[in-house]
């Protein structure tokens, strides 16, 4: 069982394992993309392959000058919850680029486009790995003394707050959630959780948690259980209210386009509102864990 240490001395381990994360897919795109009719999609997979590369490079230069014994933050905390970050950002573009931008045959544009593409997905895939082994490699072993960010807890945050923005992205694709007081209301608990998860892991990353006026893994635990009890609300109000026979359409209209249909908006909606409040009870049972062992160990 891990503990938890507000401010950890962790003995400083050469990163050499980031440089072989240090891939970018971006480098042989297409840069056409805004010619694309999903040009959206394609523009949100260049800004993750863009974003990962230039943070992994300032992380793997800070570790290599020493210049984040300078900085004001948990490094540890922080070099973690980074690499779960882009491990769900690398994984989501894996799946978007190849669902909007891969075809069965040879686009308008030529087969070496359709080369370049089938190679960039599979240099997206392979970016997935190094990611994810830090975090494995990183993550809170049993009896260790650690930061919040590097246990299950701390990592289903990052998760957590991923799954929302795409609760967030979907409500902004013609969702159609200001029809109904009971959509908004959804609305309202999607942004409250995610605030209060951002603010909890920007509070352990900078350190800050022991400003705070009360216990941090209290407030963790019932913060947690008001989550749990929130997407459970929510979980069963956004169906009723979106598919509905007296609210919208039980199945999917066939006039719906891809990428334009605010039935997939919602299905989208109510299938990751389920995932987020799978994550928020599984994180209420390990921050109960983890509370007990750091107050005992203290």
């Amino acid at each position: 069982m891990p503990h938890v240490a507000s401010h950890p001395s962790v003995e400083y381990r050469p990163p050499i394992y980031r440089t072989g994360r240090a891939c970018n897919p971006g480098h042989g795109t297409n840069f056409h993309l805004n010619s694309h009719p999903y040009a959206t999609y394609g523009n949100f997979c260049m800004f993750v392959w863009c974003f990962c590369f230039a943070v992994t490079l300032v992380v793997f230069t800070l570790d290599i000058t020493r210049l984040h014994t300078c900085m004001p933050i948990s490094w540890d905390n922080f070099t973690v919850a980074f690499a779960m970050l882009a491990t769900l950002m690398y994984i989501t573009a894996s799946v978007v680029y190849p669902v909007y931008f891969l075809q069965t045959e040879c686009p308008d544009e030529g087969c070496e486009v359709q080369i370049y593409r089938i190679a960039v997905t599979v240099c997206s895939s392979v970016c997935c790995f190094p990611y994810g082994t830090e975090v494995f490699l990183t993550r809170a072993k049993p009896g260790a003394v650690v930061g919040y960010m590097a246990t299950v807890s701390g990592l289903l945050k990052v998760v957590q707050s991923f799954v929302a923005c795409i609760i967030f992205g979907a409500l902004a694709n013609d969702s159609e959630y200001n029809e109904y007081i009971a959509t908004q209301y959804c609305v309202v608990v999607y942004s409250l959780c995610f605030s209060v998860t951002v603010i909890v892991v920007i509070l352990t990353v900078s350190g800050r948690t022991s400003a705070l006026r009360f216990p941090f893994d209290r407030f963790v635990v019932i913060y947690t259980f008001f989550a749990v009890i929130l997407y459970l609300s929510t979980s069963l109000i956004w169906p009723i209210f979106s598919f509905d026979k007296k609210y919208g359409n039980t199945t999917r209209p066939e006039d719906c386009h891809r990428g334009e249909c605010p039935w997939d908006s919602k299905l989208v909606v109510a299938v990751f509102t389920n995932v987020n409040l799978i994550l928020y009870f599984v994180d209420l049972v390990y921050s109960q864990r983890i509370r007990f062992v750091s107050s005992s160990a203290v």
